[in-house]
């Protein structure tokens, strides 16, 4: 390993990596959201331009994707424009045996939810500490509220044995505001034994948009790890 460079920089590129290099030619290519992700976003775009790839469209889940893209020179598309998604990239905040994730640390899941949903191949990237036995083990799960249902949906949480907080912005005054404008409150839950059960109450409470339980969802995880010093990835 090249001496000085980050080993975890070096992971979460070669599982970027892994994943772009799964895309093909002319395919819908969901793109998602953090820090392993970007990686992926990255090295689609050196594909592009190396004249590897060809006649790809992206569809961000977030304004970060959507930058990202762009500044890569990945042509993007609108949901409105096609009729599937070949493949998705995202990441997770957590994973269980089950590839059942909670996502959401980024604030998009709602979102990465629509698309990772609808893609013939959604491939997760993470690192193994993202990796559980139980989900909601060390992530609280996020949940997407309007504005005007804060108060209630934390009650309606309270309710069900969840200890919800209002995520507040870092570096600037107030809470975290979405890309559809609305609020997340993260909620942390003694054991989520039933994850596919807990996504439908959740959803059912009146002010929620949607909540970062993905089930079913995932096909393909990439895990990176630091072996020795060396960046390693293995598929689950």
């Amino acid at each position: 390993m090249t001496a000085g460079l980050d080993p975890v920089k070096l992971m979460k590129q070669e599982v970027g990596r892994a994943a772009a290099n799964r895309v093909q030619y002319g395919s819908i290519v969901g793109l998602g959201t953090g820090s392993t992700t970007a990686f992926a976003i990255q090295f689609l775009g050196e594909r592009l331009k190396s004249g590897e790839l060809k006649d790809i469209k992206g569809i961000p889940t977030s304004f970060q994707a959507s930058v990202l893209a762009k500044q890569y020179g990945i042509p993007l598309t609108t949901l409105d424009e096609i009729d599937k998604i070949d493949i998705a990239i995202d990441g997770a905040d957590e994973v269980d045996p089950n590839k059942n994730l909670i996502k959401g640390g980024g604030a998009a899941h709602t979102r990465e939810k629509i698309v990772d949903s609808l893609a013939d191949l959604f491939i997760v990237v993470v690192d193994s500490s993202k990796l559980v036995e139980r989900l909601g083990s060390t992530f609280p799960l996020p949940l997407e509220v309007l504005p005007v249902a804060i108060s209630p949906v934390t009650k309606a949480v309270e309710k069900l044995g969840g200890i919800p907080e209002l995520r507040m912005a870092v570096k600037k005054d107030g809470p975290v505001i979405t890309d559809q404008g609305n609020m997340i409150i993260d909620v942390k839950f003694d054991a989520i034994d039933n994850p596919a059960e807990m996504e439908k109450t959740l959803n059912n409470i009146p002010g929620v948009l949607d909540n970062g339980l993905f089930v079913n969802v995932a096909d393909i995880i990439l895990v990176g790890e630091v072996k020795d010093g060396q960046p390693s990835v293995r598929e689950i």
